[in-house]
């Protein structure tokens, strides 16, 4: 894995146990675009800013730290930065590669007020890293109108599926800068749940409470593998292709998620899911339809993670305008997942999955408590969502 894969991990866990700190409920996000937002902001910062932004992106293991003059470490994290703008848009144009299989949206973009005079590089850049635009809007004078139209934006973005991501009286003539990274997902999967097998079923919230909804199920060949010290289990669930796959993490008691998150760790996640410690198993899998839908301000969540000086009055954004005084106002995050029956039959590669001796014993999967879940991009070894469901 490379430093931006090393880091972006951490990152990963480190946001997860800020947002799961406040939200009693579900927890969803999109790992791979909130990395992509930083990265188009630190494109645009210098100095303390970009450093601090850095270190989310970039591992610092194996530098040396000490006697360094100060223009040589300059150079130094200009090429680091080089390097994390070429990496995120490598992985970029493997995960939007067109597919027939699955719908994967990953917009972003930058809207910032008309009267401040935004570098021409920066403008460029940000297109070719990031596919994204900056776009001038008219904050100090139409703050509502700016609103609805950066809405309207979002909208046309996520088929429709996220609406009003501003309310109305969250942006004003103060805001500066709006970044937006909007996610929207929906798959096929390699071996489809019938329709006619889903029943309602109690999921329990705790071991007091529950509330009903409609269970899949399915027996089949998939990746597994038993935690025994965590007491639970994995199993990885190929979307058509086997591009992606959903991989579920289940605790075998009912309030035992909260025991596997403390013990959690990017090491351990990569260990649990390595193609060597997974076996193809015959399972019996019941999981419950889905539709996720999460909105983030990520601001105090970054700043929790050690990203200040971004959002403050001082923030050095010159590598993005020549003025002074622009600093970021609004880092909203929205994501959005639907889990249901549909998919397509089994190809000919999956088959092979299937050749399993139908004397071997069926592990139970029953998703029927609180889970992890995480979506994963094969090819580029990224984590493209990761959640927590605990609230139908």
């Amino acid at each position: 894995m490379d430093s931006l894969g090393i880091t972006t991990t951490q990152f990963l866990f480190d946001l997860f146990k800020e947002l799961n700190k406040t939200n009693d409920g579900n927890v969803f996000f999109s790992p791979v675009g909130i990395s992509t937002a930083i990265g188009m902001i630190l494109l645009g910062t210098r100095g303390a800013t970009a450093s601090e932004l850095q270190k989310v992106l970039y591992s610092e293991q194996g530098t040396e730290s000490s006697r360094i003059k100060s223009e040589e470490e300059e150079v130094g994290h200009i090429e680091k930065r080089e390097e994390i703008h070429h990496q995120l848009q490598k992985l970029l144009t493997e995960i939007s590669k067109v597919s027939n299989d699955y719908d994967m949206i990953i917009s972003n973009r930058l809207f910032g007020e008309k009267t401040y005079l935004f570098l021409q590089k920066y403008i460029d850049y940000v297109e070719k890293y990031y596919h994204a635009s900056l776009e001038p809007v008219d904050f100090v004078n139409a703050a509502d109108e700016s609103r609805k139209k950066i809405n309207s934006w979002v909208e046309s973005q996520t088929n429709e599926k996220v609406k009003d991501l501003f309310p109305e009286g969250s942006l004003n003539s103060s805001t500066k800068l709006v970044i937006i990274n909007a996610v929207h997902f929906k798959g096929l999967w390699d071996r489809e749940f019938k329709k006619e097998h889903t029943k309602e079923e109690d999921f329990w919230l705790n071991k007091n409470l529950s509330k009903p909804v409609q269970m899949m199920a399915l027996c089949s060949s998939f990746n597994f593998t038993l935690l025994k010290d965590l007491q639970a289990k994995i199993v990885g669930i190929p979307y058509k292709n086997n591009d992606i796959s959903m991989f579920v993490l289940l605790p075998n008691e009912i309030d035992g998620l909260e025991k596997i998150i403390d013990k959690m760790s990017p090491e351990k996640l990569v260990e649990w899911t390595n193609p060597g410690q997974l076996e193809q198993r015959r399972v019996d899998l019941r999981l419950p339809r889905l539709q996720v839908e999460e909105t983030y301000d990520l601001e105090p969540v970054l700043e929790a993670v050690g990203i200040h000086s971004a959002f403050s009055e001082h923030a050095d954004y010159s590598g993005m305008s020549a003025r002074s005084g622009l600093h970021a106002q609004n880092f909203l995050h929205r994501s959005f997942l639907v889990v249901t029956e549909e998919g397509a039959e089994a190809t000919a590669g999956t088959g092979v999955g299937l050749k399993v001796s139908s004397a071997a014993s069926c592990e139970l999967v029953h998703c029927n408590h609180p889970f992890l879940f995480f979506i994963r991009h094969r090819e580029s070894d990224s984590v493209l969502f990761f959640g927590k469901f605990s609230s139908p």
